[in-house]
C-alpha cells in the first residue's frame, strides 16, 4: 500500500480529516520530474491555526511562482491524528503530494511563538530527521527558520541548519537558487553551507561558537568559520506596492481561526512600546498605497468567496490615509455583500468616522488595548494613551451602540506596583459608569479586561529587565480579580502564568536550553500553548533533568554591558537606541512617535525610513 492510501485510511478515524486531505481550491500542483527544488513550507501548530497566516500564504506564493520550485505545506498533526501515525509507521507528510517530508530538499519552519518550539522537533521526529544538525547527513533536508523568533534564534541553534531574520521575500529567492545550484553541482552539505552564510541576512550557527564566563553568562559568538559575518543583519523589503502578494491565497474547506482574505496595509510601527518586539523587529514603516490595497483586496475577495476582509498591520489606524481608504474598500465590500474587519485599533488614532462606515455591515465588539492602569505607568512603557484618549474612545462608541468593548493590559511590567492595579480597575468602572450616562439603549452592557504577563522580549528597551515570579503573577492576578469582582457589567480574563515564565526562558534563553527542549519532549510536551496540553511540571523535570536553571534566563536583571545572546542579529534598531530607551523608562520620560521626528534608532544605518520621503506612496502623518 502506498503513502497515500495508508494515508487516506487514516482520514476516516481521525476529528478534522480535512486538516490532512489537501486539494483546497488554489492547492498547488507541479510536476516531480520539472521541479529542481523541493521546499516543505511547515508550520509547526494546527492547519485551522496555520491556514489563518499570512505569512504562509505570501512564502507559499512566492516560492511556487519560481520555475522548477515547488513548495508544499506541512502542519503539525492533531493529537488524533499523530497516534494512528505513530501506530501506521506513516510518516510527516505534504499536503499536496503526500510526499514524505525528510524527501523535500529544505524544510522551512516559522517560528511564531517560543511555546511552539516543542511541536517543531515533534514534527522532526515523526519526520524521522535527526534533532541535531550535527547529526543530519547528506541525505536529510536542510532545515531553515524564520520569523520573530528568530531574531533570538539562540534556543535552536543546536536543531536548525539556517535563519533567515527578517523579510522573507527576496531571501527566499536567492536561498533557493543557491540550493538549485548545489543540486545541479553536487555539493556537499558543508559547502552549501558556507555559500549560504554569504547571503545577506542569513545566519548558519554551526559557524559561530557560544562563549560563556564562569557564571554561566554568554560571552560572544567565537567565529569558527572565517567568511561568516561577525553579524547577521535582517533583511529588508522596502517597497510594498511592488513585492509580491497572493492574490489566490489556498482556500481551506474546513473551518479556520480566521476565515476572511486577508490584505496587509503596511509592515512596521513607529509608536515605540518599549515591551513590544514586533514594533522594534519590524522597523521601519512601510506602507502599501491605497491604490494597491483596494486592488488586492478586489482581486482576493473575487477570487476566494469569502464574505469578510481584514486589514492586516500591527497598528492599522496609523495608516496615513485610514479614513479615506476605508470608505472607498467599504464601497467595494457592499457591491459583494461583504464586511470589513479592522484590527488593532488605537484609542489616540480613533476615527469615529472609520467605525461608522464598518459597523453598517457587522457590529461586534471593539477591543483597545491601553496596556497600563495609570498615566506613570504608560509613560514608562511609552504607550502614548491618556485616560481623556480612553474615555472620550469608550463614549463615542457606546453613542454609536457598541455594548461590548474588551480592553487589553499589561501586568508585570517593569516599575508597575498595586496602584497600577488599581487603575485597571478603575478604567473599567468609569466605562461601565460612561455606558451608564450617555447610552440609550437598556440592554446588556460588557467590559472584558483581558490581562496578560509582561515577557521580557529580544530587541526591545525591556531586554534587560528581570520578569516578575509565577508567584508575584499568581498574586497579582488575584489582587486584581478581587477588585473586579466587585464591579457589574465587567469580566476578567488572564493569561496563563506557567506559560509566561516558559515563554520567557525561550524569549532570552541562549543555546543551553536546546537540550532542556529536547528532553522536555521526550517527557511529552507539545503543543504547550494549549491549555489541554500543557504541563508544567514536565517542564520543570526537563530543566532539572538538563542542569538548566530557568530563572536564569526569565527573573534575572542584565547588566548594561552583559553580552546578550541574540546580538549576532542586528534587527536594524541599535543596542544603544534600547539602552536609552530603557533608561528613559526608567525615569518614566516617554519619546514622540517618529512620524514627528526621527528618534535615531538605528535603521538609517541600514536603509532610507519611508516615514519621510523614500517610499513614493507614503502620506506623512502631521503631528
Amino acid at each position: 500500500m502506498n503513502l497515500f492510501d495508508r494515508i487516506e485510511k487514516l482520514l476516516t478515524k481521525v476529528n478534522k480529516p480535512a486538516s490532512y486531505m489537501g486539494g483546497e481550491l488554489y492547492e498547488v500542483h507541479k510536476a516531480p520530474d520539472e521541479t529542481e527544488v523541493f521546499w516543505g513550507f511547515c508550520f509547526p501548530d494546527l492547519y485551522e491555526i496555520g491556514m489563518s497566516y499570512l505569512g504562509l500564504q505570501i512564502i507559499y506564493h512566492v516560492l511556487n511562482s519560481q520555475k522548477g520550485v515547488y513548495c508544499q505545506r506541512l502542519f503539525a498533526p492533531g493529537a488524533d491524528m499523530e497516534t494512528l501515525m505513530r501506530e501506521e509507521g506513516v510518516p510527516l507528510f505534504t499536503l499536496e503530494d503526500k510526499q514524505p517530508a525528510a524527501e523535500m530538499d529544505i524544510l522551512g519552519f516559522t517560528l511564531q511563538y517560543e511555546l511552539s518550539f516543542t511541536n517543531i522537533v515533534n514534527m522532526l521526529d515523526l519526520a524521522g530527521i535527526p534533532f541535531y544538525s550535527r547529526d543530519r547527513s547528506e541525505e536529510h533536508p536542510i532545515i531553515a527558520g524564520g520569523g520573530n523568533c528568530s531574531f533570538n534564534p539562540e534556543p535552536l541553534a543546536d536543531i536548525f541548519d539556517f535563519f533567515m531574520p527578517g523579510d522573507g521575500e527576496e531571501v527566499l529567492v536567492q536561498v533557493t537558487d543557491l540550493i538549485r545550484r548545489s543540486k545541479k553541482e553536487n555539493w556537499s552539505r558543508p559547502q552549501l553551507l558556507q555559500e549560504l552564510a554569504r547571503i545577506e541576512g542569513v545566519y548558519v550557527p554551526s559557524f559561530y561558537e557560544a562563549q560563556y564566563d564562569e557564571s554561566g553568562r554568554m560571552t560572544g559568538h567565537q567565529k569558527l568559520y572565517g567568511a561568516a559575518p561577525d553579524q547577521i543583519v535582517k533583511r529588508f523589503v522596502m517597497d510594498m506596492d511592488h513585492v509580491p502578494f497572493p492574490l489566490h491565497p489556498v482556500v481551506p474547506f474546513t473551518d479556520t481561526v480566521h476565515n476572511r482574505t486577508v490584505v496587509e496595509l503596511f509592515r512596521g510601527c513607529t509608536r515605540g512600546c518599549r515591551f513590544c518586539q514586533a514594533g522594534m523587529i519590524c522597523r521601519p514603516v512601510r506602507e502599501r498605497s491605497p491604490e494597491q490595497v483596494r486592488q488586492y483586496a478586489s482581486e482576493s475577495l473575487q477570487n476566494t468567496g469569502y464574505d469578510e476582509m481584514s486589514l492586516l498591520s500591527l497598528s492599522t489606524s496609523d495608516y496615513s490615509q485610514i479614513e479615506p481608504l476605508v470608505r472607498d474598500l467599504m464601497a467595494d465590500c457592499k457591491a459583494v455583500k461583504a464586511g470589513l474587519s479592522l484590527p488593532s485599533l488605537r484609542l489616540d488614532s480613533f476615527s469615529e468616522e472609520v467605525l461608522h462606515e464598518i459597523q453598517e455591515f457587522r457590529k461586534t465588539g471593539l477591543t483597545f488595548a491601553p496596556e497600563a492602569g495609570t498615566q506613570r505607568l504608560r509613560d514608562i512603557i511609552n504607550k502614548s494613551i491618556t485616560d481623556e484618549h480612553i474615555y472620550t474612545a469608550a463614549e463615542k462608541v457606546i453613542r454609536m451602540g457598541y455594548t461590548n468593548i474588551k480592553l487589553y493590559f499589561m501586568i508585570g511590567l517593569p516599575g508597575e506596583t498595586d496602584e497600577d492595579l488599581d487603575g485597571i480597575a478603575e478604567i473599567a468602572r468609569n466605562i461601565v459608569s460612561i455606558y451608564r450616562r450617555v447610552s440609550e439603549r437598556k440592554g446588556k452592557f460588557n467590559v472584558t479586561v483581558s490581562v496578560s504577563n509582561f515577557v521580557p522580549k529580544a530587541d526591545t528597551p525591556f531586554q534587560w529587565a528581570a520578569q516578575d515570579s509565577p508567584e508575584e503573577f499568581n498574586r497579582k492576578h488575584y489582587y486584581l480579580k478581587d477588585r473586579l469582582k466587585k464591579l457589574k457589567n465587567v469580566s476578567y480574563q488572564y493569561h496563563g502564568t506557567e506559560t509566561s515564565y516558559l515563554e520567557a526562558v525561550f524569549a532570552r534563553g541562549d543555546r543551553k536550553v536546546c537540550a532542556s527542549l529536547i528532553r522536555a519532549w521526550e517527557l511529552g510536551c507539545k503543543f504547550d500553548g494549549w491549555t489541554e496540553f500543557f504541563d508544567y511540571s514536565r517542564w520543570l523535570q526537563a530543566f532539572e533533568d538538563t542542569g538548566v536553571d530557568p530563572d536564569f534566563y526569565s527573573r534575572r536583571a542584565r547588566g548594561e554591558d552583559e553580552y546578550l545572546p541574540w546580538e549576532i542579529i542586528d534587527c536594524g534598531v541599535s543596542k544603544q537606541y534600547m539602552l536609552k530607551e530603557m533608561k528613559k523608562a526608567m525615569q518614566g520620560i516617554q519619546t514622540q512617535d517618529c512620524r514627528k521626528g526621527c528618534t535615531g534608532c538605528g535603521v538609517k544605518r541600514f536603509v532610507e525610513c519611508p516615514v519621510y520621503e523614500l517610499s513614493a506612496n507614503y502620506r506623512q502623518v502631521e503631528a
